[in-house]
């Protein structure tokens, strides 16, 4: 996890795609989830941060920065307390939804971004022929 900052910008790239960040000596593209998910652009404030993910798209493994509006606190749980998304009675993509897990404050909704990301998106976010290290 990493404090926001500016990102690198890229020319001519996808909305959501704010640009590349230094992370360990790599680029690595970082993306508005907000925008990803049809929402407005996120808002920077002091407690917005970048969380530095790994995800396999495809055959490729890829390290992403999301950024966070805040993150309230970091916690592990088991697939047991995962439950299936409500079907709330209107069509709606939501195929990208692994499902939620209950908090003492309401719910988390845990996001499948190798599903919310698409083909057309790996090739945004780095091509397709290159395989990046893990620093």
């Amino acid at each position: 996890m990493l404090d926001h900052e500016e990102a690198f910008r890229i020319p001519n790239g996808p909305d959501y795609l704010v640009g590349l960040r230094d992370v360990r000596g790599q680029g690595v593209p970082v993306i508005d989830l907000r925008l990803k998910l049809g929402l407005s652009r996120t808002v920077p404030t002091p407690n917005t941060r970048v969380l530095v993910v790994d995800i396999t798209l495809g055959e490729r493994q890829l390290t992403l920065g999301l950024i966070a509006d805040r993150v309230f606190e970091v916690v592990a749980f088991g697939a047991d307390q995962m439950e299936a998304a409500p079907d709330i009675g209107v069509h709606w993509n939501s195929d990208y939804i692994d499902g939620v897990v209950r908090r003492d404050q309401g719910f988390v909704v845990v996001i499948d971004l190798a599903r919310l990301l698409t083909a057309k998106d790996l090739a945004a976010l780095g091509g397709t022929d290159k395989t990046k290290a893990v620093a």
